[in-house]
């Protein structure tokens, strides 16, 4: 029997029995007393209390199976793998057909990654189970045990089994069409979510799922009526109206997209999402007064939140004022100094303002942040080139060319380094690299290195080229 707040009984024993930590005085409990009041306390998180009620209990009823199947759980919860497998050894001595100790064998081995054998041990379970209720629960954690396993099919196979049983468990309804996702079989996931809306027409989460698929597929009006179908069915849903906003977005209706978010705006606290696709739109829509407002919203909601920022850098960014982009980049980059994307966007605009030092900086911070962009590698490479640092400028785009073989960018670069350092023999190698590759792009030199370019062996290295292509 589950614990129930709203039940007089065992809201009475929850009251005895937290009074009774308090002063320190035993009073007894039944062994279903102990069991509701530790399954209250699973439910709701609250382990350490979980925990007194279990010693407790065994204190009071140590021969009860179902309190030292809690203990079980504790240890398992606990990471005491031995301890739990060394109790249910005794328990199964004891009640060999109780299909909770091989729920509980079944989660020692997912926890060793032992998923087969753990589903061997829940089909097992599944045999000995005489209820509905428990035969969803094991269909669902079998589905689990699949997931896994990356074996999505079968996962499918078995929260459907649950869902059938369970027409109302969502849990299981979320995890088969991500399992329709995983597989990349949208339409079947769209043939499934109409049949089960056949049974179940006022499931808002189906409509909401089968809004999301339709719009996978940028079947947009039909996604849009799927989430109206949500709406209707539960006008309170704030991710059918953000699912909805953002498929109005896609149809370009801005004026409408905005609508929708200020519904959820409304219904629930401001999410920085939600305020983010407002200043969107208004931007979409040349409001950028109310763009910018709402950009600012935005972060002042959730300062960690990169797109806010960025959106504020690139709204200053078009408007051509850098000193403003630059001065809230700044900002993000002391709230969150390891962040790829404002690196690049502080190299960008350093770039921009002519700031090459600091620009070289940004480019070099977000290369060793991760990002491997060719263009990171060229611009910095282009940077420390008008700071005259052609050893420094070399090194980078070998770097570069371990991951963009074969490139006449960076080949046509490195041949301009090497003539102006005057090693005019490795000068001349990359030069005729970058001209088999691509002799189009030799106006790099012209752009970056105009007196090489014009150096009389270059010209006749790139005139001897152009003839023999010919």
């Amino acid at each position: 029997m589950e614990f129930s707040q709203h039940d007089e009984d065992n809201n009475y024993s929850l009251t005895k029995f937290e009074s009774m930590l308090k002063t320190n005085n035993v009073l007894f409990f039944d062994s279903n007393e102990f069991e509701n009041i530790i399954q209250f306390y699973f439910e709701n998180g609250r382990m350490a209390l979980a925990k007194k009620a279990i010693k407790l209990g065994l204190e009071q009823h140590p021969s009860s199976i179902v309190l030292r199947l809690f203990q079980v759980e504790i240890y398992i919860l606990e990471d005491k793998l031995p301890q739990a497998e060394k109790l249910l050894d005794e328990l199964y001595i004891l009640e060999p057909s109780n299909e909770e100790i091989y729920i509980q064998k079944a989660s020692i081995l997912s926890k060793r990654d032992q998923h087969e054998k753990a589903i061997d041990t829940l089909k097992i379970a599944l045999k000995l189970s005489d209820a509905d209720e428990e035969d969803a629960d094991l269909y669902a954690l079998i589905g689990m045990e699949y997931l896994f396993m990356d074996q999505f099919e079968n996962a499918k196979t078995y929260f459907i089994k649950c869902l059938e049983l369970d027409m109302e468990d969502y849990s299981a309804l979320y995890n088969i069409i991500y399992c329709f996702e995983f597989l990349d079989l949208n339409e079947e996931a769209i043939d499934f979510l109409n049949h089960y809306l056949d049974k179940n027409p006022y499931c808002e989460v189906a409509w909401h799922q089968l809004g999301k698929q339709y719009a996978t597929l940028k079947d947009y009006p039909k996604a849009l009526s799927a989430f109206e179908f949500a709406i209707i069915s539960d006008d309170t849903f704030v991710g059918a109206y953000l699912e909805k906003g953002k498929v109005l977005e896609k149809m370009k209706k801005y004026e409408e997209a905005i609508e929708n978010y200020n519904v959820t705006l409304a219904l629930d606290e401001p999410t920085s999402f939600a305020l983010l696709r407002i200043g969107n739109c208004y931007e979409k829509l040349g409001s950028d007064d109310l763009a910018v407002q709402y950009y600012f919203k935005t972060v002042h909601e959730d300062p960690l939140l990169d797109k806010g920022w960025i959106s504020i850098t690139r709204f200053y960014n078009k408007k051509k004022d850098y000193q403003k982009a630059l001065y809230y980049i700044n900002k993000a980059i002391s709230i969150d100094a390891e962040n790829v994307r404002y690196w690049k966007l502080y190299a960008q605009i350093n770039h921009r303002l002519n700031f090459i030092e600091e620009a070289e900086r940004g480019y070099k911070k977000t290369l060793d942040l991760g990002n491997y962009e060719l263009d990171t590698w060229l611009a910095r490479t282009d940077a420390l080139i008008k700071l005259g640092e052609y050893e420094a400028s070399a090194l980078n785009l070998i770097q570069a060319a371990e991951f963009y073989p074969e490139n006449a960018e960076i080949e046509y670069r490195l041949a301009g380094i090497y003539f102006t350092l005057f090693e005019n023999e490795k000068g001349q190698y990359h030069l005729k690299n970058g001209l088999l590759i691509d002799e189009d792009y030799n106006f790099i030199l012209q752009e970056l290195f105009p007196l090489i370019a014009d150096h009389q062996m270059v010209v006749k290295i790139i005139s001897n080229s152009k003839k023999t292509s010919k």
